[in-house]
């Protein structure tokens, strides 16, 4: 498999504190099973469905504290050039650029409206290795309450066409699509209306189920909690939703579409 284009998501992955709780979440919730823990990287684990990759947990580093949460990665040719134009258009590098072994460098960064995103520079790790299908990452939107600072930013960083939502005579939807060789790689929603005022600004990333609903019962009686839908969408029937331990993604099922697609513009 090819490394996939710059600026296209190309890994998931979440820290948590209770590891073994995190397994058995996402294993009933997305059938997902876990390889072993890696020591010399931090117990870093990685999570399969059908026996390819597709994301990983880790428990915290030594001494650090924070809520979980999904950090979702976007691929980059060289993690060091990203870096500083990450810097340069106003962004902050949290962490690396860090080569990891053969696997690969990451960036860990955060975005002029405090939204926090990784950038992998692929060596033998190329990222996920099925998207699309049930138990597998779908798709992700940056949910921001400064929609303007994103859409300076990201476009500035990595080589993103931009398209808008063109809801003609209906009702204003604040919802951009960063694209990647004319097809979107990446949503951006503008959300200072409805995010709660305890809630940061985040990336949600989406795994595909083959029914949203039996996913949620699945997750409710695991502990987690469902913070929107279900709802129906020409993209397929979502949730928005968080587990046991606060890590918020999202659930859909794409092959549940209601509606027409609404069309779009160059933004």
């Amino acid at each position: 498999m090819a490394a996939l284009p710059e600026g296209t998501p190309c890994w998931a992955d979440a820290m948590f504190t209770d590891l073994e709780a995190a397994k058995a979440f996402y294993g009933d919730v997305l059938g997902w099973t876990f390889g072993e823990s890696s020591s010399e990287y931090g117990n870093y684990t990685q999570a399969y469905s059908d026996g390819k990759a597709v994301a990983a947990i880790v428990p915290p580093m030594p001494g650090s504290q924070g809520q979980s949460a999904w950090c979702l990665y976007l691929a980059s040719p060289d993690a060091a050039a990203t870096a500083e134009r990450i810097r340069t258009n106003g962004g902050e590098v949290v962490m690396g650029p860090m080569q990891v072994g053969d696997f690969g460098t990451m960036v860990i960064a955060r975005d002029p409206g405090g939204v926090v995103f990784g950038v992998w520079q692929a060596g033998i790790h190329e990222g996920f290795e099925k998207q699309g299908t049930p138990g597998a990452y779908s798709w992700a939107e940056i949910v921001t309450r400064e929609p303007e600072k994103a859409d300076a930013f990201f476009p500035a960083v990595f080589p993103y066409g931009v398209q808008k939502f063109d809801a003609g005579a209906s009702e204003p939807f604040d919802y951009r699509m960063f694209l990647v060789g004319g097809g979107p790689v990446l949503g951006r929603m503008g959300a200072s209306d409805f995010l709660p005022p305890q809630a940061p600004s985040y990336v949600s990333v989406y795994f595909a189920v083959d029914d949203t609903d039996a996913a949620i019962e699945r997750l409710t009686a695991r502990g987690g909690r469902v913070y929107h839908g279900p709802q129906d969408s020409p993209f397929g029937r979502f949730a928005a939703v968080g587990d046991q331990q606060g890590a918020a993604f999202g659930l859909i099922d794409l092959g549940r579409t209601v509606g027409e697609k609404p069309p779009t513009v160059d933004a």
